[in-house]
């Protein structure tokens, strides 16, 4: 299930001590962004992700729809499909779904559809530099939480300086652990049903159903 709490723990990543100041240049940039992401209807982002620590590396492809409060995510043999009431676990490896209902507001629960606002409570940030990456210059703010048990040291933010869109963010937590996410493709405003996130049985013939409601 390890796979499963990276999918549901995203959260954490957007979770300076106490008297720090929220700079107003890296706030004005995660606004833009934020409005950009909160006027598409839908959209679709392919992204790798890799981990690193305590000796062990691993690095996978992912994908995540999202529509509205509803969502779907692809990641490492897992995929969660979620129509903003019930949420499908489905592991490939085992041909198993675990269905539960869906709370938005769980806390350490990953909600794809309101990530770009994350930022608004919970932690400080800074803008920290610009960069070039592919032809593009991304600037890049820095976040630390203002929990004290976080497990989270810094995150850092990628957003192209040109479309405000999120290109990757870093995790660094207090053990050293690195975690990263880097957006290969984005598609905004995809043209999809509200089936495409309601998990269809009948494409996962001898699925063993675990209904956890």
């Amino acid at each position: 299930m390890k796979k499963l709490a990276w999918m549901l723990s995203l959260a954490l990543l957007l979770t300076v001590p106490a008297t720090a100041q929220k700079d107003k240049r890296a706030q004005s940039i995660l606004d833009a962004m934020s409005k950009k992401y909160k006027a598409l209807k839908s959209y679709q982002a392919a992204f790798t992700f890799a981990s690193a620590g305590g000796g062990a590396k691993e690095s996978y492809k992912g994908d995540l729809t999202v529509k509205n409060e509803k969502f779907r995510l692809l990641l490492g043999g897992q995929e969660v499909f979620t129509d903003g009431q019930t949420m499908s676990t489905y592991i490939k490896e085992s041909n198993e779904v675990n269905v539960q209902d869906y709370d938005a507001s769980a806390n350490g629960e990953l909600n794809p559809t309101q990530i770009y606002t994350i930022y608004k409570k919970g932690f400080d940030y800074r803008f920290l530099k610009e960069e070039k990456q592919g032809g593009r210059t991304l600037e890049v703010i820095e976040l630390t939480p203002n929990r004290q048990k976080s497990p989270i040291q810094t995150v850092q933010i990628s957003v192209d300086k040109a479309d405000k869109s999120v290109r990757n963010w870093l995790i660094v937590n207090k053990d050293g652990k690195r975690t990263s996410y880097t957006i290969t493709k984005f598609t905004p405003n995809v043209n999809l049903p509200d089936s495409f996130f309601v998990f269809d049985k009948s494409k996962h013939p001898g699925v063993e159903v675990v209904d956890l409601r």
